[in-house]
Protein backbone atom coordinates (compact mmCIF):
# COMPACT_ATOMS: atom_id res chain seq x y z
CA UNK A 1 0.00 0.00 0.00
CA UNK A 2 0.99 3.82 -0.03
CA UNK A 3 0.86 5.91 2.86
CA UNK A 4 1.52 8.86 3.73
CA UNK A 5 3.84 9.88 7.31
CA UNK A 6 3.55 13.03 8.54
CA UNK A 7 6.26 13.47 12.37
CA UNK A 8 9.50 11.53 11.57
CA UNK A 9 10.06 11.53 15.48
CA UNK A 10 11.15 8.10 17.73
CA UNK A 11 7.65 6.61 16.49
CA UNK A 12 6.80 7.87 13.05
CA UNK A 13 10.42 6.96 11.88
CA UNK A 14 10.69 3.50 12.96
CA UNK A 15 6.98 3.26 12.13
CA UNK A 16 7.84 4.22 8.29
CA UNK A 17 11.16 1.83 8.55
CA UNK A 18 8.81 -1.08 9.51
CA UNK A 19 6.21 -0.25 7.04
CA UNK A 20 8.95 -0.12 4.12
CA UNK A 21 10.55 -3.16 5.31
CA UNK A 22 6.88 -5.01 4.33
CA UNK A 23 7.13 -3.34 1.12
CA UNK A 24 4.82 -0.46 1.41
CA UNK A 25 5.50 3.07 0.01
CA UNK A 26 5.87 6.00 2.31
CA UNK A 27 5.59 9.36 1.53
CA UNK A 28 7.28 10.74 4.29
CA UNK A 29 7.38 14.99 5.54
CA UNK A 30 8.63 16.20 8.96
CA UNK A 31 9.18 20.28 9.84
CA UNK A 32 13.30 18.89 10.44
CA UNK A 33 14.21 18.72 6.67
CA UNK A 34 17.14 16.45 7.76
CA UNK A 35 14.30 14.02 9.56
CA UNK A 36 13.05 13.75 5.82
CA UNK A 37 16.30 13.15 4.14
CA UNK A 38 17.32 10.14 6.24
CA UNK A 39 14.21 8.26 5.29
CA UNK A 40 14.59 9.12 1.74
CA UNK A 41 18.26 7.96 2.01
CA UNK A 42 16.36 4.60 3.06
CA UNK A 43 13.67 4.32 0.55
CA UNK A 44 10.95 6.97 1.21
CA UNK A 45 9.79 9.79 -0.89
CA UNK A 46 10.54 12.75 0.46
CA UNK A 47 7.77 15.53 0.27
CA UNK A 48 9.05 19.14 1.24
CA UNK A 49 5.74 20.39 2.35
CA UNK A 50 2.19 18.80 3.49
CA UNK A 51 1.14 20.03 0.06
CA UNK A 52 3.64 18.41 -1.42
CA UNK A 53 3.13 15.23 0.40
CA UNK A 54 -0.98 15.28 -0.60
CA UNK A 55 0.35 15.56 -4.01
CA UNK A 56 2.81 12.66 -4.28
CA UNK A 57 0.30 10.57 -2.99
CA UNK A 58 -2.67 8.47 -5.43
CA UNK A 59 -5.84 9.16 -4.54
CA UNK A 60 -7.71 7.68 -2.31
CA UNK A 61 -5.20 8.95 -0.18
CA UNK A 62 -4.24 8.07 3.30
CA UNK A 63 -2.32 10.80 5.70
CA UNK A 64 -1.11 9.59 8.80
CA UNK A 65 -0.17 11.92 11.54
CA UNK A 66 2.32 11.23 14.25
CA UNK A 67 2.37 14.58 16.40
CA UNK A 68 2.27 15.67 19.62
CA UNK A 69 -1.35 16.01 21.12
CA UNK A 70 -2.34 20.07 21.23
CA UNK A 71 -1.65 22.81 18.37
CA UNK A 72 0.45 21.21 16.14
CA UNK A 73 -1.84 18.07 15.70
CA UNK A 74 -4.88 20.49 15.31
CA UNK A 75 -3.09 23.02 12.76
CA UNK A 76 -2.00 19.61 10.63
CA UNK A 77 -5.26 18.05 10.15
CA UNK A 78 -6.79 21.69 9.53
CA UNK A 79 -4.26 22.45 6.60
CA UNK A 80 -4.88 18.70 4.95
CA UNK A 81 -8.66 19.13 5.48
CA UNK A 82 -7.92 21.99 2.59
CA UNK A 83 -5.48 19.88 0.18
CA UNK A 84 -7.35 16.41 0.70
CA UNK A 85 -10.38 15.48 -1.38
CA UNK A 86 -13.68 13.18 -0.80
CA UNK A 87 -12.44 9.31 -0.14
CA UNK A 88 -9.29 10.22 1.60
CA UNK A 89 -8.30 9.68 4.99
CA UNK A 90 -6.46 11.52 7.89
CA UNK A 91 -4.89 8.84 10.89
CA UNK A 92 -4.15 10.54 14.22
CA UNK A 93 -1.62 8.14 15.66
CA UNK A 94 -0.56 10.58 18.17
CA UNK A 95 -1.73 10.25 22.27
CA UNK A 96 -4.95 12.74 21.46
CA UNK A 97 -8.01 13.31 23.92
CA UNK A 98 -10.60 11.21 22.38
CA UNK A 99 -13.34 14.06 22.78
CA UNK A 100 -10.89 15.90 20.17
CA UNK A 101 -10.94 12.65 17.49
CA UNK A 102 -15.17 13.22 17.53
CA UNK A 103 -14.58 16.21 17.40
CA UNK A 104 -12.31 16.61 14.40
CA UNK A 105 -14.33 13.40 13.00
CA UNK A 106 -17.40 15.68 13.09
CA UNK A 107 -16.00 18.28 10.94
CA UNK A 108 -13.86 16.38 8.61
CA UNK A 109 -17.14 14.07 7.65
CA UNK A 110 -18.73 17.09 6.26
CA UNK A 111 -15.89 17.29 3.47
CA UNK A 112 -16.30 12.98 3.16
CA UNK A 113 -13.22 12.57 4.61
CA UNK A 114 -12.44 9.44 6.52
CA UNK A 115 -10.87 10.17 10.21
CA UNK A 116 -9.43 7.01 12.37
CA UNK A 117 -7.90 7.11 15.69
CA UNK A 118 -4.79 4.90 16.42
CA UNK A 119 -3.75 4.58 20.19
CA UNK A 120 0.32 3.00 19.22
CA UNK A 121 2.53 1.60 22.06
CA UNK A 122 5.68 0.24 20.65
CA UNK A 123 8.12 3.39 22.03
CA UNK A 124 11.43 2.71 20.61
CA UNK A 125 11.44 -1.00 20.28
CA UNK A 126 8.43 -0.51 17.82
CA UNK A 127 10.88 -1.42 14.45
CA UNK A 128 11.76 -5.02 15.46
CA UNK A 129 8.86 -5.71 18.01
CA UNK A 130 5.93 -4.05 16.48
CA UNK A 131 3.10 -1.68 17.66
CA UNK A 132 0.40 -2.58 19.78
CA UNK A 133 -2.32 -0.73 17.76
CA UNK A 134 -5.51 0.36 19.49
CA UNK A 135 -8.61 1.35 16.96
CA UNK A 136 -11.36 3.22 16.55
CA UNK A 137 -13.33 4.36 13.45
CA UNK A 138 -15.98 3.72 11.06
CA UNK A 139 -15.91 -0.08 9.99
CA UNK A 140 -15.07 0.64 6.40
CA UNK A 141 -12.50 2.99 7.05
CA UNK A 142 -10.74 0.81 9.30
CA UNK A 143 -11.10 -2.41 7.03
CA UNK A 144 -9.14 -0.26 4.07
CA UNK A 145 -6.59 0.40 7.06
CA UNK A 146 -6.17 -2.97 7.75
CA UNK A 147 -3.00 -3.86 5.54
CA UNK A 148 -0.85 -1.58 7.19
CA UNK A 149 -2.37 -2.35 11.02
CA UNK A 150 -1.24 -5.78 10.21
CA UNK A 151 2.29 -5.14 9.15
CA UNK A 152 2.96 -2.26 11.90
CA UNK A 153 1.29 -4.65 14.59
CA UNK A 154 4.17 -7.39 16.43
CA UNK A 155 2.16 -10.90 15.11
CA UNK A 156 1.18 -13.76 16.84
CA UNK A 157 4.60 -14.45 17.68
CA UNK A 158 4.76 -11.72 20.06
CA UNK A 159 3.22 -13.76 23.03
CA UNK A 160 2.17 -17.50 23.71
CA UNK A 161 -1.44 -18.04 22.52
CA UNK A 162 -3.43 -17.84 25.59
CA UNK A 163 -5.19 -21.34 26.42
CA UNK A 164 -8.78 -21.83 24.70
CA UNK A 165 -8.20 -19.61 21.94
CA UNK A 166 -7.72 -21.96 18.77
CA UNK A 167 -8.94 -21.33 15.04
CA UNK A 168 -7.06 -18.61 12.68
CA UNK A 169 -5.81 -15.70 15.02
CA UNK A 170 -7.61 -13.17 15.40
CA UNK A 171 -6.68 -9.30 14.86
CA UNK A 172 -6.10 -8.90 18.71
CA UNK A 173 -3.72 -11.74 19.17
CA UNK A 174 -1.58 -9.91 16.11
CA UNK A 175 -1.28 -6.94 18.11
CA UNK A 176 -4.18 -4.79 16.66
CA UNK A 177 -7.78 -4.42 17.70
CA UNK A 178 -11.01 -2.12 15.92
CA UNK A 179 -12.35 -1.08 19.30
CA UNK A 180 -15.12 0.63 18.51
CA UNK A 181 -16.25 4.12 16.75
CA UNK A 182 -14.12 7.59 16.50
CA UNK A 183 -12.70 8.24 19.60
CA UNK A 184 -12.50 4.28 20.82
CA UNK A 185 -8.92 3.60 19.79
CA UNK A 186 -7.26 6.46 21.32
CA UNK A 187 -9.85 6.20 24.67
CA UNK A 188 -8.42 1.97 24.80
CA UNK A 189 -5.00 3.63 24.58
CA UNK A 190 -5.60 6.70 27.48
CA UNK A 191 -6.49 3.71 29.91
CA UNK A 192 -3.52 1.68 28.87
CA UNK A 193 -1.26 4.47 29.86
CA UNK A 194 -3.17 5.08 33.00
CA UNK A 195 -1.86 1.47 33.50
CA UNK A 196 1.38 2.09 32.71
CA UNK A 197 1.29 4.95 35.02
CA UNK A 198 0.44 2.75 37.88
CA UNK A 199 2.58 -0.91 37.08
CA UNK A 200 5.91 2.15 36.58
CA UNK A 201 5.04 3.48 39.92
CA UNK A 202 4.52 0.07 41.75
CA UNK A 203 7.94 -1.18 41.08
CA UNK A 204 9.02 2.47 41.97
CA UNK A 205 7.94 2.21 45.70
CA UNK A 206 9.40 -1.75 45.95
CA UNK A 207 12.63 -0.63 45.31
CA UNK A 208 12.51 2.42 46.90
CA UNK A 209 11.53 0.13 50.23
CA UNK A 210 14.18 -2.16 49.55
CA UNK A 211 17.07 0.91 49.67
CA UNK A 212 15.22 1.95 52.82
CA UNK A 213 16.08 -1.54 54.40
CA UNK A 214 19.29 -0.28 54.73
CA UNK A 215 18.83 2.23 57.05
CA UNK A 216 19.92 1.35 60.47
CA UNK A 217 17.40 2.19 63.99
CA UNK A 218 18.47 1.92 67.16
CA UNK A 219 14.63 0.79 68.68
CA UNK A 220 15.29 -2.27 65.84
CA UNK A 221 17.72 -5.19 65.62
CA UNK A 222 18.32 -5.33 61.67
CA UNK A 223 19.26 -3.43 58.72
CA UNK A 224 19.54 -5.03 55.05
CA UNK A 225 21.42 -3.99 52.12
CA UNK A 226 19.82 -5.17 49.14
CA UNK A 227 21.15 -5.73 45.85
CA UNK A 228 18.69 -4.47 43.69
CA UNK A 229 20.03 -5.06 40.29
CA UNK A 230 19.97 -8.25 41.27
CA UNK A 231 16.27 -8.48 43.18
CA UNK A 232 15.07 -7.21 39.13
CA UNK A 233 16.95 -9.33 37.55
CA UNK A 234 15.95 -12.58 40.49
CA UNK A 235 11.96 -11.25 39.84
CA UNK A 236 12.61 -11.35 35.74
CA UNK A 237 12.70 -15.44 36.60
CA UNK A 238 9.10 -17.59 37.60
CA UNK A 239 7.88 -14.57 38.92
CA UNK A 240 4.04 -13.50 38.99
CA UNK A 241 5.13 -9.62 38.72
CA UNK A 242 7.42 -10.16 35.92
CA UNK A 243 6.34 -7.68 32.82
CA UNK A 244 8.47 -5.81 29.96
CA UNK A 245 8.72 -2.84 32.80
CA UNK A 246 10.15 -5.41 34.93
CA UNK A 247 12.84 -6.64 31.92
CA UNK A 248 13.71 -2.64 31.81
CA UNK A 249 13.82 -1.83 34.57
CA UNK A 250 16.50 -4.26 35.46
CA UNK A 251 18.31 -3.44 32.03
CA UNK A 252 18.37 0.44 33.26
CA UNK A 253 19.88 -0.53 36.84
CA UNK A 254 22.64 -2.99 35.68
CA UNK A 255 23.91 -0.26 33.92
CA UNK A 256 23.64 2.06 36.36
CA UNK A 257 22.91 0.66 39.73
CA UNK A 258 22.41 4.13 41.42
CA UNK A 259 20.44 5.76 38.69
CA UNK A 260 22.74 8.49 38.69
CA UNK A 261 22.20 10.08 35.34
CA UNK A 262 18.12 10.52 36.63
CA UNK A 263 17.20 13.48 38.45
CA UNK A 264 14.04 11.71 39.35
CA UNK A 265 11.47 14.92 38.32
CA UNK A 266 9.40 12.54 36.68
CA UNK A 267 7.46 14.11 33.55
CA UNK A 268 3.48 13.43 32.96
CA UNK A 269 1.94 13.22 29.56
CA UNK A 270 -1.63 14.11 28.46
CA UNK A 271 -3.07 10.41 28.87
CA UNK A 272 -2.80 10.27 32.76
CA UNK A 273 -4.51 13.44 33.62
CA UNK A 274 -7.20 12.04 30.87
CA UNK A 275 -7.83 8.62 32.59
CA UNK A 276 -8.09 10.54 36.17
CA UNK A 277 -10.44 12.82 34.24
CA UNK A 278 -12.86 10.95 32.37
CA UNK A 279 -13.10 8.31 35.72
CA UNK A 280 -14.09 11.07 37.60
CA UNK A 281 -16.74 12.10 34.71
CA UNK A 282 -18.01 8.11 34.96
CA UNK A 283 -17.47 8.23 38.36
CA UNK A 284 -15.21 4.53 38.22
CA UNK A 285 -12.39 4.04 41.43
CA UNK A 286 -9.17 4.39 39.82
CA UNK A 287 -7.36 4.81 43.20
CA UNK A 288 -4.26 3.18 42.15
CA UNK A 289 -3.50 5.12 38.70
CA UNK A 290 -4.65 8.42 40.17
CA UNK A 291 -2.27 8.14 42.78
CA UNK A 292 0.57 7.12 40.37
CA UNK A 293 -0.11 10.23 38.61
CA UNK A 294 0.15 12.58 41.99
CA UNK A 295 2.88 10.46 42.79
CA UNK A 296 4.71 12.44 39.05
CA UNK A 297 3.56 15.72 40.22
CA UNK A 298 5.45 15.31 43.68
CA UNK A 299 8.53 13.84 41.99
CA UNK A 300 9.48 17.75 41.05
CA UNK A 301 9.90 18.28 44.68
CA UNK A 302 12.30 16.49 45.86
CA UNK A 303 13.18 12.65 44.18
CA UNK A 304 13.95 9.22 45.82
CA UNK A 305 16.04 6.60 43.79
CA UNK A 306 12.33 4.84 42.90
CA UNK A 307 11.56 8.20 41.22
CA UNK A 308 14.75 8.23 39.39
CA UNK A 309 13.48 4.20 38.26
CA UNK A 310 10.44 5.44 36.65
CA UNK A 311 12.54 7.94 34.43
CA UNK A 312 15.35 4.88 33.79
CA UNK A 313 11.98 3.31 32.70
CA UNK A 314 10.45 6.00 30.21
CA UNK A 315 14.30 5.92 28.70
CA UNK A 316 14.37 2.63 28.37
CA UNK A 317 10.53 2.20 26.74
CA UNK A 318 9.90 5.49 24.97
CA UNK A 319 13.72 7.32 24.47
CA UNK A 320 12.44 10.05 26.85
CA UNK A 321 15.46 12.02 27.93
CA UNK A 322 15.47 14.26 30.95
CA UNK A 323 18.68 16.29 32.59
CA UNK A 324 21.23 14.57 34.50
CA UNK A 325 20.78 14.92 38.41
CA UNK A 326 24.40 17.20 38.13
CA UNK A 327 22.61 19.33 35.74
CA UNK A 328 19.36 19.91 36.93
CA UNK A 329 21.24 20.63 40.35
CA UNK A 330 23.47 23.23 38.82
CA UNK A 331 20.58 24.56 36.89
Amino acid sequence: MELGMVGLGRMGANMTRRLMRRGHRLVVYDREPTAVQQLQNEGASGAASLRDLVERLARPRIVWLMLPAGEVTEDTIAELRLLLQAGDMIVDGGNTYFEDDLRRWHELQRFGIDYVDVGVSGGVWGLERGYCLMVGGEKSAVARLEPILRDLAPGSQAAPRTPGRTGEPQPCELGYLHCGPVGAGHFVKMVHNGIEYALMEAYAEGVDLLQAAAQSQPQRDWCYHFDIPAILELWRRGSVVGSWLLDLAATATHKDPQLQRFSGQVPDSGEGRWTVQTAVQLGTAIPALATALFARFRSRRGNSYGEKLLSALREQFGGHREQSATSTASA
